[in-house]
């Protein structure tokens, strides 16, 4: 389909071009915008590091390597060309190279990255901070490789490749970029072909479900995730430690009690909380904590600063252990707390 722009007097066509004829660059020029607006091409996609070739006996290099908000970790290829070259048999080795990359591997990539574009923070706080997490989850993180191919065009061997590919299981999109010159600009029209974006969101649902299933199969363990909203403010995906958490401290900040929690809880004080006397930051809190005549399980309570609640004179830290416990707990904040916007959704895979 040719582009056109509306004039007053007629349609005037666009006139298509291309990268090359351009003289935009793969790497310097193309890869690099991307790099800075990767959303453009893969939504909700956290760039870690860019050229990753960190593996041996192979000197072959990854464009892009991202992380979606579901802890997968997302492919990306890039070619200027107008046929796309053998872009998907490349990203498909690509991707099974860096499956057994683990958090703190990705954490280390993505410092590296930092440092040479000169990003200040953390690699590790920006990264949980992006998923949501208060801590690094080894069992949710990177179940899955998505591929993202972006090209000036495909062709009808890569797209039917493709489609096969997705069939087999593998989640692969296909992004074209359509180049056009108009006067003295370059326009691009950004295009997602496979799949479809009315068929995108479903089969993201759907993938979900089985990603879930299959984490919870191996492990015996049950990984529903809730998205938690309190004063409108909406928190995703959430584990359950952090999903009673999150809920706690929303109340907590907006003026409720740890005394108000406790009487609406089906669970005594002591389940809930350990408390010292005073206002301490973290380090205060634990040299209190190990100095009373109860004991301190450090693995087992939000203590960190930030984590730690202070009301009614004392210093108040949550407990972290819920398990089968989290709707219960959940329910009875929603039927007490409602009022101040505390709402909750269990995510158990369903494609609803």
């Amino acid at each position: 389909m040719a582009l056109f722009e509306l004039t007053t007097e007629a349609l005037r066509v666009v006139k298509p071009t291309t990268f090359t004829d351009q003289g935009v660059k793969e790497r310097t020029d193309l890869q690099r915008l991307l790099r800075q607006q990767v959303g453009i091409i893969a939504e909700g996609t956290m760039v870690i590091t860019e050229e990753f070739g960190d593996w041996e006996e192979s000197r072959r290099r990854i464009d892009l390597l991202g992380l979606d908000r579901d802890a997968n970790l997302v492919v990306i290829e890039l070619k200027r060309t107008e046929e796309g070259g053998h872009l998907e048999l490349q990203a498909v080795r690509y991707a099974a190279m860096v499956s057994t990359m683990t958090f703190d591997q990705v954490v280390e990539a993505h410092d590296a990255f930092r440092a040479r574009h000169g990003i200040e923070g953390e690699a590790r706080a920006a990264i949980l901070e992006f998923l949501g997490w208060l801590e690094p989850n080894e069992t949710a993180f990177a179940q899955d490789v998505r591929i993202v191919l972006v090209s000036g065009n495909f062709s009808k061997e890569i797209t039917t490749a493709v489609m096969w590919l997705n069939q087999k299981g593998l989640d692969i999109r296909c992004v074209r970029l359509l180049v056009h010159s108009l006067d003295s600009r370059i326009l691009v029209d950004v295009q997602q072909i496979i799949p479809l974006k009315e068929a995108a969101d479903y089969q993201i649902k759907v993938r979900a479900k089985q990603q879930q299933e299959r984490v919870s199969t191996q492990t015996g363990r049950d990984l529903t995730k809730y998205d938690v909203s309190i004063n409108g403010v909406p928190y995703e995906r959430l584990a359950k430690r952090h999903a009673v958490f999150r809920a706690v401290k929303g109340l907590c900040d907006l003026g409720i009690t740890p005394s108000q929690i406790t009487a609406a809880s089906p669970f005594g004080p002591e389940r809930l909380w350990f408390w010292v006397d005073g206002t301490l930051d973290a380090a205060g809190f634990l040299e209190s904590a190990k100095e009373s005549l109860r004991e301190f399980d450090e693995g087992r309570w939000f203590y960190d600063d930030g984590q730690l609640i202070h009301a009614e004179g004392k210093t108040w830290a949550f407990k972290n252990q819920w398990g089968p416990s989290t709707t219960k707990m959940l329910d009875a904040l929603v039927s007490a707390f409602s009022p101040k916007g505390l709402s909750y959704i269990a995510r158990q895979g369903s494609i609803g």
